[in-house]
């Protein structure tokens, strides 16, 4: 608009200073000056940087969309299985495949390292001769067991007899002692009656009265009577020590019925014996299992096909239980271990496909969640983290996810575990 003024004023002074034109002239040339067409105004900057920042918010926003149905992360490798191979006995390598070098491959059940066997088979030899001195002592106490049932039974028996037939003797002992007993008391009154017929004809032929030869005859009787009261007193003592004996003898028979009363557990123990020695038995049998099963461990096997690593074994070389020889890393069981982000799990689930790529080869594979972790990364670590001293800082954690690849993504087998990879989960 200013444009167009600036035109109307030059061309209206020149005018006024000519004095050609009139006032109608000057009405005519204004509307025509101001009837002529404007020039095109520049498209301003502006537009064009608003124009940019819409079409970078629409692909910001469409990649946003896009990315928020999946998780990806490179803190992720290959895992296997890595079996190490160990010998569970002691020996000296006395062979060695020769196919059992690094990097090659075994399939499984291939011998790989053979021990010298002469000592263990010497002692297989010598746990079967035990076996067999066990197994004839187990048949003897066997035998011993009916042997000793009715032997014990029958000395029971027999004692139990003794008893009563040394009960018997001691009233019969009994039944003497008093008899004898008897017999003193009346022999004693008989010599005491003879001694005062003595005594009486002692006075009386003192006095004459009688002969000296019937007090002779008095005094015999008084003796021999006094001899008798000797006689059947030593029969007392005799039947005393008769029936002392007797009863000695008794509590040596109920002694010997106390001890034939254990018969129940002499046969007890004789039952005992038997199934000891039938434990014996079993275990002269483990200790040849035992034994052949170390003889069997001279051999080692590929426990599964893989390729041999880490290989450390010799030929003529004395090794210990335990002791690692090599390792066979299967190429078949091969998974990813993924460390994601704890927030990045909010909707990842087992199931969910995964596309892994691959560093070494630049190629995508296909597979699956298989699982998710108990927890965290750092719990398993030697030293945990102590949330409970005080200083505590938030770090975000990582769980080690596991993804199986699909079947029929390595047919030649040419993935390995430790491979660097980065997994892609399509979580919705």
């Amino acid at each position: 608009m200013s444009h167009a003024i600036d035109t109307v004023e030059e061309t209206i002074k020149p005018s006024l200073e000519l004095g050609e034109h009139t006032s109608e002239d000057f009405r005519v040339s204004a509307v025509r000056i101001r009837r002529a067409p404007p020039k095109p105004k520049p498209f301003p900057r502006w537009a064009y940087a608003g124009i940019a920042v819409a079409l970078i918010a629409v692909a910001v926003s469409s990649w946003w969309l896009h990315a928020r149905h999946f998780e990806t992360t490179d803190d992720a490798q290959i895992d296997g299985h890595i079996n190490v191979v160990s010998s569970r006995i002691s020996g000296t390598v006395l062979y060695l495949n020769p196919r059992v070098e690094n990097n090659q491959f075994v399939e499984a059940g291939t011998l790989l390292v053979e021990l010298d066997p002469n000592d263990y088979q010497a002692e297989l030899d010598h746990a079967r001769g035990d076996l067999t001195t066990r197994e004839a002592g187990a048949r003897s106490a066997d035998v011993n067991v009916p042997i000793t049932n009715a032997s014990a039974f029958s000395q029971l028996t027999l004692a139990e007899a003794a008893v009563d037939e040394a009960e018997a003797a001691l009233a019969t002992a009994e039944a003497n002692l008093a008899a004898a007993q008897h017999k003193v008391q009346q022999d004693q009154a008989i010599a005491a009656r003879a001694e005062r017929d003595r005594v009486r004809y002692k006075g009386l032929v003192d006095a004459g009265v009688v002969s000296r030869l019937e007090y002779d005859a008095r005094e015999a009787d008084a003796l021999a009577d006094a001899q008798a009261v000797d006689s059947d007193q030593a029969l007392v003592r005799a039947e005393e020590q008769k029936l002392s004996q007797v009863k000695k003898l008794i509590l040596q028979r109920e002694a010997q019925v106390g001890a034939a009363r254990t018969a129940p557990q002499q046969v007890s123990d004789a039952k005992a014996k038997s199934e000891s020695s039938l434990g014996q038995v079993s275990q002269a049998k483990a200790e040849v299992r035992t034994a052949e099963l170390n003889l069997g461990y001279t051999k080692i096997y590929a426990p599964v096909s893989g390729v041999i690593g880490r290989k450390t074994v010799e030929l003529g070389q004395r090794i210990q239980p335990g002791q690692s020889l090599l390792a066979v890393v299967p190429v078949d069981d091969i998974w990813v271990t993924a460390d994601f982000k704890e927030t990045q799990l909010k909707y990842m689930r087992a199931g969910q496909p995964v596309t892994v790529h691959v560093d070494t080869f630049g190629r995508e594979y296909q597979g699956t969640v298989e699982n998710l972790p108990g927890a965290a990364g750092t719990l398993f670590s030697l030293l945990p983290p102590e949330n409970a001293s005080g200083n505590f800082v938030k770090v975000v954690q990582r769980l080690p996810v596991r993804i199986r690849f699909n079947s029929a993504q390595d047919p030649q087998h040419l993935l390995r575990p430790g491979m660097s990879v980065e997994p892609t989960v399509k979580v919705r």
